[in-house]
């Protein structure tokens, strides 16, 4: 069964969309959908079965979509693994600009400074690790892609754009001025911000149940911490390595299940005298 008109149209822009459908004489029967899921790797080699699991997917039907057609959809969304989300298309095109859009557009700009400012020898390029890499992920994306996304969702982009250029502005006089109290409360904010992400019951930035190891760089030290957790039947989710300890206090990075495993890893490896520190 096929509930309304259901194209997905994952990346583009509502309101522009459903001008066109109205036109097109085609309200009774269109559902936008989004999808907020994917990375900024693009092609069938970096696709997986579980992209949609537990990702929110935005869903715009017009005004005169039946409830029916809607509600079809919606336990067709939500069948799939994902988060079904109803919004009206303008203002799915004002969020996505402000959580989406406008961080490419920043990405994408930063890295370019980067590239103007660096020196001939690459010394950034070279030394850049963690947070810079973390920040500026997302600018590998395709640039034909949010080349449209930037022409089609222009005026909130822009309007965002604007407000986040006030705000660098007011941290460039801080910066200047030597406002020590006010540049706090600035980094403070954004963390007790950033925090309440983590905290919450459902979306997309879930806690990270992690750990850094400091280890010597010498051959079979991995193999050894991968021994003694195995051997103590504890999963690791995900694994990595940084030569670059900006700002990491270990070089091997370790990811668990849930809370519970990272407590009893972090017992195991400070009684083998590992020195850790909590990631998140």
């Amino acid at each position: 069964m096929k509930p309304g008109c259901l194209l997905p149209d994952v990346g583009s822009v509502k309101t522009a969309i459903h001008e066109a459908v109205r036109e097109a004489g085609l309200e009774e029967s269109f559902i936008g959908g989004h999808p907020m899921a994917g990375s900024e790797r693009v092609g069938f080699a970096n696709s997986k079965a579980s992209l949609l699991e537990n990702a929110y997917y935005i869903l715009t039907p017009t005004a005169l979509v039946s409830r029916e057609k809607v509600e079809a959809y919606r336990n067709l969304v939500a069948g799939m693994g994902a988060i079904p989300l109803i919004l009206d298309c303008r203002k799915h095109d004002y969020v996505t600009a402000a959580i989406s859009h406008l961080p490419h557009v920043i990405a994408a700009s930063l890295v370019n400074l980067v590239r103007d400012s660096d020196s001939e020898d690459g010394i950034m390029r070279l030394v850049a690790a963690g947070g810079f890499k973390d920040i500026t992920r997302i600018a590998s994306s395709s640039p034909a892609m949010w080349q449209q996304i930037c022409l089609t969702n222009g005026s909130n982009i822009s309007s965002l754009l604007t407000d986040y250029i006030g705000a660098l502005t007011e941290f460039r006089e801080q910066i200047d001025g030597k406002q020590g109290e006010s540049l706090y409360g600035q980094f403070e904010s954004a963390r007790i911000y950033r925090d309440s992400f983590l905290g919450a019951s459902s979306g997309p930035i879930k806690p990270v149940y992690g750990i850094s190891v400091d280890i010597d760089d010498k051959t079979g030290a991995l193999a050894r911490i991968v021994t003694l957790l195995a051997e103590r039947g504890i999963s690791i989710k995900n694994i990595g390595i940084t030569h670059n300890r900006e700002s990491e206090d270990g070089v091997l990075k370790l990811e668990f299940y849930g809370e519970a495993a990272l407590a009893e890893a972090s017992g195991l490896l400070a009684a083998e005298g590992y020195a850790l520190r909590t990631r998140s």
